[in-house]
């Protein structure tokens, strides 16, 4: 494994994207424990983009406009609503939900799928991966899988960071209204502008 790899995979996973806007919006609005089921979904939510890339099915994505456009407008119709429910007051985004098992479950299973109806990472790991698998390797794919592991590790540590780093300051947001008020406002134009971004996407 080359620290090229090292490097860039790292400045791929603190790069801003959905799964860090909703990391940040777990940990400030639901705590640290549910900023870590964030990043712990997140990162679960790639493993099918990474599956796809080995196993050569994001070829099919990547030459398959109509299987590309579907996911990738299934993933703008989802952030959509994620946007929608960022600015109710009883939705994702409300600060007075139990920190229960069932809640857990509800946001890994959110962030889970926020990754998986995101069409771009399988063409960009059937891009990524490759590049850093030698002509000579006698295994790839055990080389492709044992980089993905990496990466992955990599992914929940910096988001599970980003999300620690919201909730310590959870307090200071949620005790001002008008300070959560125009969080929600931000995070909901995040989303939107995440799944405008996508939706001028091209294979």
């Amino acid at each position: 494994m080359s620290l090229e790899f090292i490097i860039t995979s790292l400045i791929i996973v603190i790069s801003p994207g959905t799964g860090v806007v909703y990391t940040l919006a777990t940990g400030l609005t639901r705590g640290a424990r549910a900023s870590i089921a964030a990043a712990f979904g997140c990162t679960i939510g790639i493993i099918p983009h990474m599956a796809a890339a080995i196993g050569g099915l994001a070829a099919i994505m990547h030459t398959s406009a109509i299987a590309f456009q579907t996911l990738k407008y299934l993933g703008v119709i989802y952030l959509l609503f994620m946007a929608w429910n960022a600015l109710r007051d009883n939705g994702s985004l409300r600060v007075d939900q139990e920190n229960t098992e069932s809640s857990f479950s509800r946001v890994t299973l959110t962030a889970i799928l926020i990754n998986i109806l995101n069409p771009k990472l399988s063409i960009f790991f059937l891009a990524f991966l490759p590049q850093f698998v030698t002509a000579d390797e006698r295994r790839p794919v055990l080389t492709m899988l044992g980089l993905s592991g990496v990466f992955m590790a990599m992914t929940f540590v910096v988001f599970a960071i980003y999300g620690l780093f919201a909730a310590s300051v959870r307090d200071k947001v949620i005790s001002r209204p008008i300070v959560l008020t125009w969080m929600r406002r931000s995070f909901a134009a995040a989303f939107i502008g995440l799944g405008i971004k996508l939706a001028l996407t091209q294979r």
